[in-house]
């Protein structure tokens, strides 16, 4: 199989490429990685020092694809499916580029800010840090919930790699704030993309690992 990807069933931004995998149902080897084995893993290490996830591994190719939007723009690319998850359409791929970067960038990156944080030793938290997270990401929900009251997918009708990006985004924001509290277009939005079989299979994958996530 030509294809591999480097990923950890519980990382957020491993769904998002999980979800774009499942949606086209593309063929590919999936590589657990344990940075707490560096053994294990040592070719994935030295194929890609940053140590983050995920990545994809081309054999045929022979290409290594690191970040989760660049690997959903590469699988569209040259392993195309019945979805479409970028429009042809150069102003719809603007705006889908540009809401998968605001999930990324606005509720993403504060959500693991904020959980990352607990992870910290005793003494090395980053309260003021960790505040300036909860309030972009209050914004940012606050944004979306307004949106989401009138469409059914962030682009409207049609699934795309936007809601790829919104699915994790928003399931480990909800553990953080619970969205229904003062979010509910966000929490029924989200709701939807749990249903959704793509997301859905990444979840069930994902259930065995929740016990990780620090509280």
């Amino acid at each position: 199989m030509s294809l591999t990807l480097y990923y950890h069933p519980l990382s957020s931004f491993c769904h998002k490429v999980l979800i774009a995998l499942y949606e086209n149902e593309t063929p590919f080897t999936p590589h657990l990685v344990d940075f707490g084995d560096e053994a294990a893993n040592r070719r994935y290490l030295e194929m890609w020092p940053p140590r983050k996830i995920p990545v994809l591994r081309d054999e045929a190719r022979d290409r290594m694809v690191p970040e989760s939007s660049i690997i959903i723009e590469y699988l569209q690319q040259h392993y195309p499916g019945k979805m479409r998850l970028i429009p042809d359409d150069g102003d719809a791929a603007r705006q889908v580029r540009f809401r998968d970067r605001f999930y990324d960038f606005y509720v993403h990156a504060p959500m693991q800010k904020i959980i990352g944080d607990r992870l910290r030793p005793a003494g090395k938290n980053d309260p003021f840090g960790v505040e300036e997270a909860r309030t972009m990401m209050r914004r940012a929900l606050g944004m979306i919930d307004r949106e989401m009251g009138r469409k059914t997918w962030s682009m409207g009708d049609t699934f795309t790699m936007a809601d790829c990006a919104a699915a994790p985004a928003l399931f480990y924001a909800n553990t953080i704030t619970p969205l229904a509290e003062k979010h509910p277009n966000a929490a029924a939005y989200l709701e939807r993309l749990k249903q959704r079989p793509s997301y859905a299979r990444a979840l069930v994958e994902a259930e065995p690992y929740f016990n990780m996530i620090p509280q």
